[in-house]
């Protein structure tokens, strides 16, 4: 049933968006705590739509987990190991040839793992060969491998696929970089340095809740938000652009998500006057409970999956995309939040290991560009190809180019989907 003081909350958020003015904290928890879940989806339809009307965007890329080591211990994640004790000398960056597919029992499905960079550069060049325009690399913080290991992924992908966009490493990843880096880096430094080996953005992992209650309870050992921020600052202001990211549905209240957005709504407007680069992206990530130390927790369900993707749209108007992650809200609710405020449905995707919704428990989770195109068009909108910027790309049956750019990449036309082995 609606109230007047919903109907009242709803014209005042409507004046404002009209306006151009932001929404408050009272505004964003407010719409929350509404049930009309309709007119919520309406007003964040509206602000996607004045942006990009019914264009949604896609790409093809290739996720590589290159380790599931990891020094910290989050509670709401079941991706990391501990480093052995008494393991042998860790794997070493290497240069060698890189174009064949390594063996896939080379990473077993619930095992520790590092990959080494040939591995790497062949998986991306797997990709590459396929017509992915973008591999998304991430990993746990690795007690042993030097920074050298990180400069030499980035150049070893950058020789075997010239025209590939690298978008790795999240700011807890360059934290990390910088304290293993002998001499220790300064962060500049370290973005500087991947930038040069082939670093072309960032992702947005890493930013959880930007809340000290929260970060306490959940992941007291990592760095919070000021050090996130500081990443992304100093990222922006090297021309780097990034995404940000928000792990909601754990024990985060409905506030301490909306003073998120609120934060990054802050910065974007700070990076949009003053530097070089910006947020490109917000793409809010469903908590899955599933294997981790917050497994008694049920997640977030689907109606809050929508009024989160729909507030994200609200929230941040000054930045230029919300991304439903289909691995994370699922295929079926990403294709719903189409019209609810989300213009981005991500990509291929083929390999992720952080998070198994999809797939059964494998680390082989991928959508076609078939699936990912029908399922775009079922929801009324238009499938527009990206490159990790968002520009768009001009695709043939064996061609791929950005608009306005001078080269083409020629690829297999039988397998676009770019499904590589895990190993």
């Amino acid at each position: 049933m609606t109230t007047a003081a919903t109907v009242d909350l709803f014209a005042r958020v409507r004046a404002k968006l009209d306006a151009g003015e932001s929404l408050s904290l009272e505004d964003g928890v407010g719409l929350y705590d509404s049930s009309d879940i309709h007119t919520l989806g309406e007003l964040a339809n509206s602000v996607r739509e004045r942006r990009h009307g019914r264009r949604t965007y896609y790409n093809i890329n290739r996720h590589i987990n290159y380790t599931n080591y990891c020094v910290l211990r989050c509670k709401f994640c079941s991706f990391y190991l501990p480093y052995p004790r008494k393991k042998s000398e860790p794997l070493t960056s290497t240069r060698e040839s890189a174009l064949a597919v390594s063996d896939p029992s080379s990473v077993a499905n619930g095992a520790g793992y590092e990959l080494p960079v040939d591995t790497i550069a062949r998986q991306a060049a797997h990709a590459y060969a396929r017509g992915a325009t973008e591999v998304h690399i991430v990993g746990g913080l690795h007690p042993k491998l030097p920074f050298s290991y990180y400069t030499d992924m980035c150049s070893a992908i950058r020789d075997a696929c010239p025209h590939m966009h690298i978008k790795a490493f999240t700011a807890i990843e360059i934290i990390h970089f910088t304290r293993i880096a002998k001499p220790r880096r300064s962060i500049a430094d370290v973005l500087t340095a991947l930038r040069d080996a082939g670093l072309g953005s960032m992702p947005g992992g890493g930013a959880e809740i930007f809340d000290d209650r929260v970060h306490d309870e959940t992941f007291k050992n990592k760095v919070g938000e000021v050090e996130w921020f500081e990443v992304h600052r100093t990222a922006h202001e090297l021309g780097i652009f990034t995404n940000a990211t928000m792990l909601y549905g754990h024990v985060e209240t409905r506030a301490e998500r909306v003073g998120h957005l609120i934060k990054l709504r802050e910065h974007q407007s700070d990076s949009l006057s003053t530097r070089e680069a910006h947020f490109n992206c917000v793409i809010p990530l469903s908590f899955i409970p599933d294997d981790s130390d917050l497994s008694h927790l049920p997640g977030p369900g689907g109606l809050e999956d929508l009024k989160t993707l729909a507030l994200a749209r609200l929230m941040c108007t000054n930045i230029p995309h919300i991304k439903a992650f289909w691995i994370m809200q699922t295929p079926k609710l990403a294709q719903v939040s189409l019209n609810w405020g989300v213009d981005d449905f991500d990509g291929t995707v083929v390999y992720y290991d952080i998070t198994k919704r999809e797939g059964g428990g494998s680390t082989h989770q991928e959508l076609t560009v078939d699936k990912l195109k029908r399922l775009i068009v079922e929801a009324g909108c238009e499938p527009v190809e990206r490159d990790t910027l968002y520009r768009t790309v001009d695709r043939t049956a064996s061609s791929w180019r950005v608009e306005g750019e001078p080269w083409s990449v020629t690829y297999s036309p039988n397998e676009a989907s770019c499904s590589v082995p895990p190993g």
